[in-house]
């Protein structure tokens, strides 16, 4: 069994205008790379084999924290497909009923050219089984799908009702991976900013 710690990065300006970024590369905004910079590990979060998403926001979060991870391209985004850049009200308007369709269908939403999140699911899947079988306890700075993806391995979780939980974004979902690949929620939120 090991422990396979989630960490969201920072804020980009995309997050400020609940713009869906999915695979977009964007950087930390200046309000992001303040809120990373504020940030600690926790005790018991050092020392961990850590990982990152390719894309930049997930890198400069490693950084600010002092991190020097190995790329983990199975922890990209989600992606969005044509949706990417957008705002929900914006896809409202453009898709009407079929936004809103697509959206209900949970694990099997699939953005127009885009993936899906029992795509996503998989491939994280994939990746923790790996990190089970390596027998070392792990981080990685990712993305909230990723992290989404990861509760819903744990928990069940349809993605069509809430979340079985509220995860923080400043804070580090830590969760259980045996060597048969099963994942279990071990310690949600576990704060990054002192709070």
């Amino acid at each position: 069994m090991i422990r396979a710690a989630l960490i969201r990065h920072g804020p980009t300006d995309w997050n400020e205008q609940k713009r869906i970024q999915g695979r977009a590369d964007r950087a930390l905004s200046a309000a992001g790379r303040e809120a990373v910079g504020r940030w600690t590990l926790p005790a018991g979060l050092d020392g961990l084999d850590w990982f990152a998403s390719p894309l930049r926001r997930a890198r400069e979060t490693a950084e600010i924290l002092g991190l020097v991870p190995a790329a983990a391209p199975e922890l990209i985004e989600m992606d969005w497909g044509a949706w990417e850049g957008m705002r929900s009200a914006d896809l409202r308007v453009r898709y009407g009923a079929e936004f809103t369709r697509r959206t209900g269908m949970g694990l099997d939403m699939r953005p127009h050219d885009g993936e899906s999140p029992r795509e996503l699911r998989a491939r994280v899947a994939g990746w923790l089984a790996g990190r089970a079988a390596a027998g070392r306890d792990c981080g990685a700075v990712c993305h909230q799908g990723v992290i989404r993806a990861a509760l819903s391995l744990a928990t069940g979780w349809d993605m069509i009702a809430a979340p079985p939980l509220r995860m923080e974004w400043a804070a580090a979902q830590v969760f259980a991976v045996d060597a048969g690949g099963g994942v279990r929620l071990d310690r949600a939120n576990v704060m990054l900013d002192g709070s």
